[in-house]
């Protein structure tokens, strides 16, 4: 998401030719977006993203599971 976010304000600056990016050529400014297109397929291809997935899974769950204990009563009172 970086490498977007610093691709988009990179095109923005160097279409508008404001300050030094206005004389970068067209490539330095696009490269951004090929870095974004690598880290997805690294991300996807390591793991990476169903790893975060299943952890964000598992934090709503365990969330869920201590709501409803506390409703019972069953939670402890943390110090």
């Amino acid at each position: 998401m970086f490498f977007l976010l610093v691709g988009i304000v990179g095109l923005a600056l160097k279409y508008l030719e404001i300050g030094p990016v206005a004389t970068l050529s067209w490539w330095m400014v696009l490269s951004p977006f090929g870095l974004a297109v690598v880290w997805w397929w690294w991300a996807d291809k390591s793991g990476f993203t169903e790893k975060k997935a299943m952890e964000k899974m598992e934090k709503r769950k365990q969330e869920r599971i201590d709501k409803q204990r506390d409703a019972m009563g069953m939670l402890k009172k943390r110090k």
